[in-house]
Order: structure tokens, then C-alpha cells, then sequence
């Protein structure tokens, strides 16, 4: 099992991260749009901030959480959006205001709880750990939009692996969410970590395997970016079908981004 500590370190390090890179934006710049279809840096930034504001609820007061879950699930397909909408409304400083204090009380909120306790969520009940590192996937992830956006190249850490064990651990998620029936066996992932170290999951005989940089790995299961622009390889019909529909995070199947020009 992770350590707590360490998880709620790198989820406090990735916010920061991402911090720095709009707190200096003038005002006008929150409104650029970024490779997500009708959101602005707004609009991320807001996500974040409500994502956090439900955890923390969860966290700290279940039974307030359920009310709200089942008010946003009457509206399955456009509350997330309706979140965001209203959040990208608030002016800048107040939002990013907002998304600060949000991000330290998921600090608090989740450190108050032992690590194997399954806290209520959208979808199936998530353990303290996977909230934890959930929220982390999510920083990265919509923070790489922002990046795109402003046409910024950030460097990977090693923070990158708690993206990459969700990317794994969601593989049988990826085909159900599609009705398909997930491989049975097992499949082996190596990836090669930002310090030039090796990330292993499952057992090293697997036939199904998947090789490449953890930051290719990453960008393909948030589905940041499309397959044929990464360096992500697959050896075996089950592990390359995988590569075409992975997915890390809950909900419907994403659609995606378009491959790049000249993308192979």
C-alpha cells in the first residue's frame, strides 16, 4: 500500500505545480480554450476546485455528500459541464482563490481518515488512497490542457507514477465501460520514469505486454493526447486492442484527441 504521507505530498506538490502556472495569467488569459471542446482555463480550474469542494464533503460530511450526488445525478450527462460553467464565471482571482482553499482542505480532510476507508463518490464507493491519488491524476491531467493551451512543455516527475498505476489498475474499467469483456489474463507494463528508472506492473512473464515513456503512458490513459503521437508500444492482440481504449478515469468513454499531423 502507498504511503499516505507521500501521496498527500505529491497531491499538495501537483496543485502547486499547476498554480504557478496561472497565477501570473491576466485576466483575459483565463479565457483562452483549451484542447477540451468548449472549456477555458476557466473552466479547468473550476473543475478542479468543485472536484476537490465534492472530495472534501465526502470526506467530512457523507450524508451531505449523497444529497449532493444524487442532485448532480439527475443530470448524468451535463452536470460536470454545469459545474464548471459556473465556476468559469467567477472572476479569476476569486476562483483561483476558491481552488486554493479547496486543494488544502483535501489535504486535511483526507489525512483525518485511515487509508483503506471507502469514502462515497459518483460512481462505486473510493478508498481515502484512491481519492487521493485520484485527485492527483486529475490535477495532472487538466493541468496538461492549461499547458497545452498556453503552449507550454512541462517536465515530468515522479509524481507521474501515481497517474500510471491508476492508468493500470482502470485496464479491465477500459472494456467494460465499452461492453466488452475484459482479457483474463494478466498483462505486464514497463515504463521508463522521468529519471530514467523502470515502472513495473504485473508479472514479468506476461504474454500482453505495453513498454514506453511513463509521460507517453500517462497522456494516452487521461487520453491527452492520441495513441499514434506516442511512443507507447503494445506486444499481443489484447494489450494492443487495450492501447486503443484505455482510460483512467471513471465515467462514459472518452472521445479522445485527434492524432496530430503526420502522426504514424
Amino acid at each position: 500500500m502507498s504511503d499516505p504521507g507521500a501521496v498527500l505530498d505529491d497531491l499538495l506538490g501537483e496543485g502547486e505545480e499547476l498554480d504557478r502556472l496561472v497565477a501570473g495569467l491576466p485576466p483575459g488569459a483565463w479565457t483562452t480554450p483549451t484542447p477540451a471542446p468548449r472549456w477555458t482555463i476557466a473552466h479547468q480550474i473550476a473543475h478542479l476546485a468543485w472536484t476537490d469542494e465534492q472530495a472534501v464533503l465526502s470526506a467530512t460530511d457523507p450524508e451531505g455528500f449523497g444529497r449532493q450526488a444524487r442532485k448532480a445525478l439527475a443530470s448524468p450527462g451535463t452536470f460536470v459541464d454545469e459545474a464548471a460553467e459556473g465556476g468559469a464565471a467567477q472572476r479569476p482571482a476569486e476562483l483561483l482563490e476558491r481552488w486554493r482553499d479547496a486543494r488544502v482542505a483535501v489535504q486535511w480532510a483526507l489525512a483525518e481518515h485511515p487509508w483503506d476507508v471507502r469514502l462515497p463518490w459518483f460512481g462505486p464507493r473510493m478508498s481515502v488512497a484512491s481519492m487521493a491519488t485520484g485527485r492527483l491524476m486529475e490535477t495532472w491531467a487538466h493541468g496538461q490542457d492549461i499547458a497545452d493551451a498556453l503552449g507550454v512543455k512541462r517536465t515530468p516527475t515522479a509524481r507521474l507514477r501515481h497517474v500510471a498505476r491508476i492508468g493500470v489498475r482502470a485496464r479491465g474499467f477500459a472494456f467494460t465501460v465499452r461492453g466488452l469483456e475484459p482479457p483474463a489474463e494478466e498483462f505486464r507494463v514497463e515504463l521508463a520514469g522521468p529519471g530514467g528508472e523502470v515502472w513495473a506492473f504485473g508479472p514479468a512473464d506476461a504474454a500482453q505486454r505495453v513498454t514506453g515513456p511513463a509521460l507517453d503512458f500517462c497522456l494516452l490513459v487521461t487520453q491527452r493526447a492520441h495513441r499514434a503521437d506516442l511512443a507507447v508500444r503494445a506486444e499481443g492482440p489484447d494489450a494492443d486492442r487495450w492501447l486503443d481504449i484505455a482510460q483512467s478515469f471513471a465515467g462514459p468513454p472518452g472521445a479522445g484527441r485527434a492524432p496530430s499531423e503526420g502522426a504514424v
